[in-house]
């Protein structure tokens, strides 16, 4: 399946080229005549068959039986109808910007096949909007897939990489690069759509992580049995966000403060304890000084069986495959980078690593 603009740039490439080649079949077919029924030479047919079908009047080349005149009008009526068609095909194409959309194709399919380790954001809803906007103040590679043209456009006015296209077929997801990509984020409006589009993202990429959203708790379950890792219900979540902001307003706010991605003081990061990379593995968190040496606070571990440690305390032993979630400054974090590397950039670096 291709774009609107895809099919339109394909009919007119098309067009344009069994224009071409009408008439370079009606220059063969004057050109023959002349040399086999008129007797005249190569040459001769050639350049009689051009000004005739160019009607620049210049006469005949050598006299021309009656038969031969009658072909030569037949000549010039074919010769206008195919030329007076390659004129309107390319004037449309100037006039619509057909030409500087196959340039822009060729940049798209270039920019998409350099695509690796990026994030696939499905519909530009306004929690769409809201994906992009936190994962461009990530700095995270993403690109956004709308199959509504107006959509793409404003993707595009963001400054964002966008496809048009549905993504609930596999071609679509193949022209972004789904078996390249980290993670899905299906965030369509219709359930089913989701549903689809993580069944088919699973196929082509079995490691791929997908985040779904789902409208009703049935929609949760049929997503997380369709291969979802995380299905986010807006309604279910929006219902909890404001319980708490009735209940508990300033722990709210500062959950919001660090959980943004754009104008936050503080963050929070989460990394994975490889004990073929990092030498922690074994020693306690006081040992292993990661607090002292950052400033970063280890606020909760999960281990490798799922185990949630909140709070660990300096006694709290490191183990493989451990998930510390830390918070902290832009400046903390940062220093924590050069001792730790978050998962994200983890899934980035290492071939196959979702």
């Amino acid at each position: 399946m291709y774009s609107v603009l895809e099919q339109k740039y394909r009919r007119l490439q098309k067009e344009l080229t069994v224009g071409a080649i009408s008439l370079g079949g009606v220059f063969l077919t004057g050109t023959f005549w002349y040399t086999f029924m008129e007797g005249w030479s190569w040459e001769e047919a050639a350049y009689m068959t051009v000004i005739t079908l160019t009607t620049v009047g210049f006469g005949e080349t050598n006299p021309l039986s009656r038969q031969g005149r009658l072909f030569t009008i037949g000549l010039i009526m074919l010769g206008v109808i195919t030329i007076g068609y390659m004129v309107n095909r390319f004037t449309e194409a100037v006039i619509q910007g057909y030409f500087q959309e196959g340039i822009r194709l060729r940049q798209q399919r270039r920019l998409m096949e350099s695509l690796t380790k990026h994030y696939i954001i499905c519909g530009f809803s306004r929690t769409g909007r809201q994906i992009a906007k936190e994962f461009q103040a990530e700095g995270v590679p993403f690109v956004v897939v709308d199959l509504n043209l107006e959509a793409v456009e404003e993707v595009q006015a963001q400054n964002y990489i966008a496809f048009q296209g549905d993504v609930t077929l596999d071609e679509t997801l193949l022209r972004v690069g789904v078996e390249r990509a980290i993670c899905i984020v299906a965030a369509l409006p219709s359930d089913a759509e989701n549903l689809y589009t993580v069944l088919t993202a699973k196929t082509l990429n079995p490691g791929i992580r997908a985040i779904a959203r789902a409208s009703t708790e049935e929609s949760v379950k049929k997503l997380q049995r369709g291969g979802a890792d995380i299905v986010v219900s807006p309604y279910i979540t929006g219902g909890k966000r404001m319980a708490a902001a009735a209940l508990r307003p300033q722990v709210l706010d500062f959950v919001d403060g660090f959980i943004s991605g754009a104008d936050s003081q503080f963050y929070m990061e989460e990394f994975l304890l490889d004990p073929a990379v990092y030498p922690y593995v074994g020693q306690t968190l006081k040992e292993a000084r990661l607090r002292s040496q950052s400033g970063a606070l280890v606020i909760a571990i999960r281990r490798a069986d799922g185990r949630l440690i909140g709070g660990p305390t300096g006694n709290t032993i490191l183990l493989p495959g451990d998930i510390l979630i830390c918070m902290g400054t832009s400046e903390q974090l940062r220093s924590l980078n050069q001792i730790l590397i978050p998962i994200k950039h983890l899934r980035r670096q290492r071939p196959g690593n979702t």
